[in-house]
Parts: structure tokens; sequence; C-alpha cells
């Protein structure tokens, strides 16, 4: 575990693995250890930074509302601080449109990109339900324990709220290791609601993963629809039955994850200069 300082805000981050390096980015009021299922299966073939968006963990909490774009600035600062030039990015919701403004402010530090869950934002999107809507509204106001409980419905599909009971418990203890406050909560809310780039995919040139569960009631499927419809080249998985937290639902999807990354890194390598 380490720290680094993205202007004056202080970054925790950590990693574990050997290979080419994959930046995790997470997502809305979750700290690091919301990857606690996806970790162990990238670091087998990769080195897996994962860190504390601003607002969460062990990261500071500075007031909000915070932007997308500052939020991309961190996770840069984290890949400096890392000693990598370049890596993967995988960030799911609002981790995965952080990676979307990494890779187009920063577009030599992303070799691949996978964008779980996740919008471009902006008008073109398709909006958060309205019962959603309400719900992140009420979330503000309530104690960390009860909000993550109260996110279930809104967070996993059918099957796993029906008979994963124990799953969903796995993660809350994670969650609540590093409960979320209402002043990171609020800013990263504001970062996500103020998104858009949803004119600027055409200009994502790296090799892309999009994945989203065809239940999400948080960012409906149809924002993956329209990412893999707009970033050329980029290949869509639709995870049949997964909600929002798909790690979850569908656990397959790490392994899909993992096959396409050894992919991208093999078309990086074709594409690099040839050092002789």
């Amino acid at each position: 575990m380490a720290f680094t300082q993205s202007g004056r805000t202080r970054l925790h981050f950590e990693s574990t693995g050997e290979g080419s390096p994959v930046l995790l980015v997470m997502g809305l009021g979750i700290s690091a250890t919301g990857w606690w299922r996806t970790i162990p299966v990238l670091a087998e073939r990769h080195r897996v930074i994962s860190f504390d968006n601003r607002g969460v963990g062990r990261s500071d909490h500075p007031p909000g509302p915070y932007s997308v774009s500052e939020m991309a600035a961190d996770a840069v600062a984290v890949l400096d601080a890392a000693g990598e030039s370049s890596a993967h990015v995988y960030g799911i919701s609002l981790g995965g449109m952080i990676a979307q403004r990494v890779a187009l402010d920063f577009p030599e530090r992303v070799r691949g990109l996978v964008l779980g869950a996740t919008t471009c934002g902006g008008e073109g999107a398709v909006p958060l339900p309205d019962d959603t809507a309400v719900f992140f509204r009420r979330r503000l106001e309530m104690p960390a324990a009860e909000a993550v409980w109260a996110s279930v419905p809104y967070s996993y599909g059918e099957d796993t709220r029906l008979g994963g009971g124990q799953l969903i418990a796995e993660d809350i203890e994670q969650r609540l290791r590093f409960p979320v406050e209402p002043v990171g909560y609020g800013g990263q809310l504001g970062a996500a609601m103020s998104f858009n780039v949803f004119d600027r995919l055409a200009e994502i040139a790296h090799p892309t993963l999009v994945l989203h569960g065809d239940a999400d009631r948080i960012v409906p499927s149809g924002n993956g629809d329209i990412l893999a419809e707009r970033i050329p080249g980029a290949e869509l998985e639709t995870l049949p039955g997964a909600g929002h937290l798909y790690p979850t639902d569908a656990p397959h999807a790490d392994r899909r994850v993992l096959e396409f990354l050894s992919a991208a890194e093999a078309a990086t390598e074709r594409s690099s200069p040839d050092p002789s």
C-alpha cells in the first residue's frame, strides 16, 4: 500500500501481481475494496494497480463537486507513482467514465480499455430510471450501512438477490471496511451527473471491451450499446441477467476481461515500432 499526490489531494493505491499493468478504477462511492473479486483473477497474468478515488476510502475527501477530468488526472498520478508509463485501464460505472476521460485526455498512457456498466453521459445517453435517480438523492442522507443494504435491489440481478445472499453479504463486508461519507459521495455524484463525452467517443483509438449486464437498473444496458457502436472497433459483451455489480452476478466476466487484455496486449506489441 502506498500514497501519492494529485494536486492537493492525497490518493491511496496498491498493486499486486506481475506482468503488463492494469489500472482499476472503481465506481461511485466504493473504494478499491470493491475489486476484491476481480483482482485475484487479473493478477494471474498482470500487475494489477487499484486505488481509492478522491472522496472514498483511504484517499482524501475534499469538498466537491468533483469533475471526471480531475479524477482522470488522479488516475494518471497513480500510474506515475506506480512507475508505469502506460497501462490497460478498466473502469466500472463512474470508474468507466474516468477511464474514458483518461483515454481521451492521456491517450499515450492507455494500452487497452475496459468499460463496465458505464455511460458516455450527456443527452445522447440512456438516462437513469426515475426511481434510481430518486434513490441516489435519498442515499446522501442515509448512514453508510443502511445505504449499501438499501442499494441491493438496484445493484444486483434477480438471481443473486434471490439466491446469492452470502455473495451480497461478502461484497457489503468489503464496502463497509471504508464506509463512504456524504462529502465524498456528493462530490463523486456531481462528477458523474455532469459527465458528457458522447461527441468524442470516435476519438478513442484503443482496443476497447464494453461489458454490461442486461438487468442493470443504475446504468441501463442501452448505454453499453452506444459505447460499442461509437468507439471504433469496440467489442461488446452483454451479460444476461446481470445487474450493475456484474462481477458478482456474472463471475465469468473477469475471465472475459483477462482474455481481452491478453489480446489487447498482443495487438499493442504488434503495432509497436521494431527497435531494430
